[in-house]
């Protein structure tokens, strides 16, 4: 390492998390000419308007990754999850998007993605030790 440079571990900031992503899209972006990345977010709130169910992801070069989709316990099992996976694929499609990835622990909601079009791309078992961590896709028709 150069003079003058630390190394440090400790649990990162948010702003340190946000600041190396950005260093990656940048790095990305440059590499294929592809700048369109955007962010991806749909949430359900309640009357309160606390948020009871939420889907979140990114948008890029024509791909979409949702990284977290999640209801209340209270509401699982009445089409809220449908919605929200349904409601992303819509704006990825409205944002040039033409395939969606997603990854779920086996303990989570594989079965479920997999009804709604999504095919296994990957399955790695013992991820974390004892579980099984399955990569889902779906191309998205126009």
């Amino acid at each position: 390492m150069h003079a003058g440079h630390t190394m440090s571990s400790a649990t990162p900031t948010s702003a340190e998390i946000e600041f190396l992503d950005d260093r990656i899209y940048e790095y990305n972006a440059e590499r294929i000419s592809r700048d369109d990345g955007q962010l991806l977010g749909i949430m359900i709130r309640d009357d309160n308007g606390e948020i009871v169910g939420g889907a979140s992801g990114w948008t890029w070069a024509g791909a979409c990754q949702i990284l977290n989709l999640w209801v209340h316990d209270s509401l699982r099992g009445h089409g809220y999850g449908r919605l929200l996976l349904e409601a992303a694929e819509d704006e990825a499609r409205s944002r040039g998007c033409s395939v969606v990835t997603l990854n779920s622990y086996g303990f989570q909601a594989p079965a479920f993605y997999e009804r709604h079009g999504y095919q296994l791309a990957a399955r790695l078992d013992d991820f974390p030790p004892g579980q099984s961590d399955h990569w889902l896709m779906k191309r998205l028709m126009p």
